[in-house]
């Protein structure tokens, strides 16, 4: 049976459904190179079938979502984001966090480990997956910490980890400084095939630093973070990784010089994958101007430049991901100095939004945006039974109209963040529906569950 947990815009349902029949959408699964308007049927929490031409037969308890002129795909994947549970539930829960990943579109989210303790043990990875069973909405992957406390000094029982259920390992916020370390984590990723995901930052170069160094921070009278900072990191990890093998995840990559990097890697045969947010691909640090501390973000908002070989890296696959680096802060933790404010941008329930720009600007196409959330986040985490459409997989599908237009209210998000640079803006393309598992996480209110009255309402002629 499929229940209904709705999203905050909307009435709650308390009736059951059954099986679940969503019509007439543009279907696109890169993972099946679908693209086609078609019928996508669920049952029992798992995909039935989809047909492009004639619906098959429907049984009684079917409900009927129409979703003409929007895009049905398979529910999108963010392998890098904050829930902040433990230690920092004043900034999120993880309750309201996949909340927010509901309204995004995201049915799977990999939460990173700079919590309160930090998730270096078994019992934080057990107690994480708890929580997320019992409040969660959509599914939680927990990544473990690299090293101890995320100290840098001494490695976590990486082990104990993946045996409770880490799927890969980061000290997230900090880059694992000490060569040997990184390589000996490198090592035990080469034989266990879990990645190492490092934020790539040269924290001497970096040291006090709060926005990308340049002109610009120059006219605000702010120290910069040079692009060197992360470039040097980024060939440091890329070296260990040539001579230790192992699967070398690069975070939240900002930089034409990383994107060259990252290329030149991929051409020699290193096992090197990496990722981009949002705020990266769409924003530059102009954003920052009147020490605007929503756009306060590490790594940086980069130029102009900068971001524009981020959107060729995506495209020609350089770039491997989009993750939103979701990171949600209290209303305090971005009041005052600029300096003083807190790294980050809360990035769930904006992110198809933004993303979508690029798409009717023509610097990406659909499928490939659709792609870069679903197929290859699923190939990263190596589970073939997310991010598609396949009859039998897992019912995780996101339903989108693309051409809707809304503006950006962080008052109405369902995070506990509201920290975004894009409050007030209008953004063209909205998330109607989210399905996890069968299940309706999230349905804007314009959108009705319809009983299919008889058979032939639903077959095409």
């Amino acid at each position: 049976m499929i229940r209904c947990v709705v999203s905050m815009t909307t009435e709650r349902l308390d009736r059951q459904l059954g099986n679940m029949l969503i019509r007439g959408g543009r279907i696109i699964d890169p993972s099946q190179d679908i693209d086609a308007i078609g019928d996508l049927f669920i049952s029992e929490g798992r995909i039935g079938w989809l047909n492009m031409e004639r619906a098959g037969s429907l049984p009684e308890d079917c409900s009927v979502v129409h979703a003409e002129g929007m895009v049905v795909c398979p529910g999108f994947i963010d392998i890098h984001c904050h829930l902040r549970q433990p230690g920092f539930e004043e900034k999120e829960t993880i309750a309201t966090g996949t909340r927010a990943a509901a309204r995004g579109g995201f049915t799977t989210v990999c939460c990173m480990p700079n919590t309160d303790p930090p998730v270096d043990t078994k019992a934080v990875v057990e107690y994480i997956k708890r929580v997320a069973a019992e409040e969660g909405v959509v599914r939680v992957l927990p990544v473990g910490c690299v090293t101890k406390g995320r100290a840098g000094s001494e490695l976590a029982e990486l082990g104990e980890l993946s045996i409770s259920g880490a799927v890969a390992f980061s000290d997230d916020g900090r880059p694992v400084a000490d060569s040997s370390l990184m390589r000996r984590a490198l090592e035990y990723s080469r034989d266990s095939g879990l990645p190492i995901i490092d934020h790539c930052e040269d924290l001497i170069l970096s040291q006090g630093g709060v926005m990308n160094d340049g002109a610009a921070a120059a006219r605000l009278g702010l120290k910069g973070i040079p692009a060197a900072a992360e470039e040097k990191m980024v060939a440091r990890d890329i070296e260990l990784a040539r001579s230790a093998g192992g699967r070398l995840h690069i975070a939240h990559v900002s930089t034409a010089g990383s994107v060259d990097i990252i290329r030149r890697a991929k051409d020699e045969g290193v096992s090197v994958t990496a990722e981009v947010t949002p705020h990266h691909l769409t924003l530059t640090e102009e954003m920052v101007a009147g020490h605007n501390t929503s756009a306060k973000v590490n790594p940086p908002l980069r130029t102009e430049e900068d971001r524009e070989a981020l959107v060729l890296g995506l495209k020609e696959g350089v770039i491997d991901a989009i993750a939103t680096d979701h990171a949600p802060h209290a209303a305090e933790d971005k009041m005052g100095d600029f300096a003083q404010a807190a790294f980050g941008i809360s990035g769930f329930e904006t992110a198809l939004g933004s993303l979508m720009g690029l798409v009717h600007q023509g610097k990406i196409d659909l499928v490939t945006l659709i792609s870069k959330v679903t197929r290859e986040p699923a190939s990263f985490l190596r589970r073939a039974d997310l991010g598609t459409l396949s009859p039998g997989a897992p019912a995780d599908v996101t339903v989108f109209d693309p051409r809707r237009e809304w503006a950006v209210n962080p008052d109405e998000f369902a995070s506990k963040g509201k920290n975004t640079p894009l409050a007030g803006r209008v953004l063209k393309g909205m998330v109607m529906v989210t399905i996890c598992g069968g299940v309706v996480v999230h349905r804007d209110e314009s959108v009705q569950l319809e009983p299919a009255r008889s058979e032939s309402e639903v077959n095409r002629a």
